[in-house]
């Protein structure tokens, strides 16, 4: 069984217990990927304080040439996309053209964070005395500590990891457990590309090492990709210990069908979004809002696309979704089939775990269509993390958004409809960070802003220049050339 090692300080070692833990294919159990360094808190420490040592140069190397080997991290991504995505798929299951998807938002991000290295703009504005100037520019903060999660075990920790690295930060990143191989590619293609020893450090392990990067006194941003119970505890300790961080969290977004719609176009989208990485995504297509002019011909053809798609390991050719990630994600998804049932909701199609023949090796669920959902129905409100499409009736498109709105969470939103007017109200009225016209929920875009509003993350941006935000500070400098004690205000008025 081939054995992976942490990279700490531009070295290859294992952990300092010698622990290991397994990494298993969602699509078939019987095939273990290899065994991963189980860190504990020597390992973080180290990874840490190599970090803290490698920021007192890498800080204070021009930001252009750090985006000069940024751009070599996106051609090595780039030279390995197909063989870095099957490596994703089997460690995590979803469909190859997926993980190669996943691989260039990395490409994407790598080019994006090194052009942004010549244009980390500061703001030059006069100042209100004689013979002064006032500027400010962005400093990067020190060291970041990057958790996220398995579903996009490259494309997630692109949008941390190489922006804080553009920004003159150095990082310590831990993947998910599920996902450790991919994380190991990082680091093979980080230090291939030169990025100095100790600038970017990775430890693998389980989810209770999530703990010790963040309550380490050497890391001072942490940057969180997961779900939002585990996300709203990172930001206690966070806010006891005065430490910046960002929350990327959960999702339960929604689609809207206008009776107006391309209703070909729009069931595409729905399946496309609710089933694409088999639902595992923070912006999938959780719930759809249909108006109730064209509710039963779209659940239909709904029915109809869905029984058709085709459900295996995504490493075979023709695949369109994949397994689920693990055991007790597939009895989370099923048992809130089982509820749904429960709460008086109509099955649909699905609502079962697939048992035939070699995907019995694997953690396999039928696309699933739960209608006629209530509001407080809780398959409405919660999030699912699986192929479970849960589909709502709307009388009008007031009703619509007020049935859009009504959730705890406000990443991504998608409205299908060939009326402007009725798509800028949406834009203007729908409580989310990202919203869709005529396209699905998910299909974020590198150079974008990416994040939510309410119970989704706590008011950062990922991707584009936003990013920039979390992983630098405002320095303000006041330049007096007047040559006397100028008091300000006191002075001036």
């Amino acid at each position: 069984m081939e054995k992976f090692k942490n990279y700490i300080n531009g070295q290859w070692v294992d952990a300092v217990s010698g622990k290991t833990f397994k990494n298993i294919n969602p699509a078939n159990t019987e095939d273990i990927i290899g065994e991963f360094a189980f860190s504990e808190f020597q390992d973080v420490d180290n990874a840490a304080k190599a970090a803290r040592e490698a920021y007192k140069k890498w800080r204070l190397m021009p930001a252009p040439k750090r985006g000069d080997l940024l751009r070599k991290v996106g051609d090595i991504f780039n030279r390995r996309k197909q063989e870095l995505g099957r490596i994703m798929t089997r460690e995590m299951g979803k469909p190859t053209f997926e993980t190669e998807g996943d691989v260039q938002e990395a490409i994407d991000t790598a080019y994006y964070a090194a052009s942004e290295t010549r244009r980390l703009f500061g703001h030059t504005v006069p100042s209100e005395l004689d013979n002064k100037m006032n500027l400010s520019f962005r400093v990067p903060i020190g060291v970041v500590g990057v958790i996220t999660a398995w579903n996009f075990p490259v494309a997630v920790p692109s949008w941390k990891i190489l922006p804080a690295i553009a920004a003159g930060n150095t990082v310590v990143y831990k993947p998910s457990k599920e996902s450790p191989h991919s994380g190991v590619i990082f680091a093979e293609i980080m230090e291939e590309a030169g990025i100095p020893a100790g600038v970017f450090n990775l430890v693998t392990g389980t989810g209770s090492m999530g703990n010790l990067i963040v309550e380490h006194p050497e890391i001072n941003v942490i940057g969180f990709t997961g779900s939002t119970d585990i996300g709203c505890k990172i930001g206690e300790i966070c806010g006891r210990l005065n430490k910046k961080v960002s929350l990327e969290m959960g999702g339960k977004n929604a689609q809207i069908i206008m009776e107006d719609a391309n209703l070909e176009l729009a069931v595409d989208g729905a399946l496309w979004g609710a089933f694409g990485t088999t639902g595992q995504r923070c912006t999938a297509t959780s719930r759809l809002i249909i108006h109730k002019d064209v509710y039963d011909t779209v659940i239909d053809m709904l029915a109809t696309r869905a029984n058709k798609l085709k459900v295996g390991p995504g490493l075979v050719a023709g695949t369109e979704m994949g397994p689920v990630i693990n055991s007790p994600s597939l009895d989370t998804i099923h048992g809130y089939v089982q509820k749904a049932l429960a709460d008086g909701n109509r099955l649909v199609c699905g609502g079962e775990r697939i048992t035939d023949g070699d995907l019995a090796k694997g953690y396999f669920y039928k696309p699933t269509i739960i209608a006629d959902v209530k509001k407080g129905d809780t398959i409405f409100q919660e999030e699912i993390f699986g192929p479970v499409l849960a589909v709502s009736k709307a009388d009008s498109l007031d009703h619509a958004i007020e049935l859009q709105n009504s959730v705890d969470f406000g990443l991504s939103s998608s409205i299908f409809t060939k009326n402007v007017n009725d798509a800028f109200r949406a834009i203007r009225d729908i409580e989310a960070g990202i919203t869709y016209i005529n396209a699905p929920t998910i299909g974020a875009e590198a150079h974008m802003p990416f994040g939510g509003v309410k119970g989704t993350g706590n008011g950062h941006r990922e991707g584009g220049w936003t990013v920039f935000d979390i992983f630098t500070e405002w320095k303000t400098v006041y330049v007096d050339y007047s040559d006397k004690l100028q008091r300000a205000q006191i002075d001036n008025y």
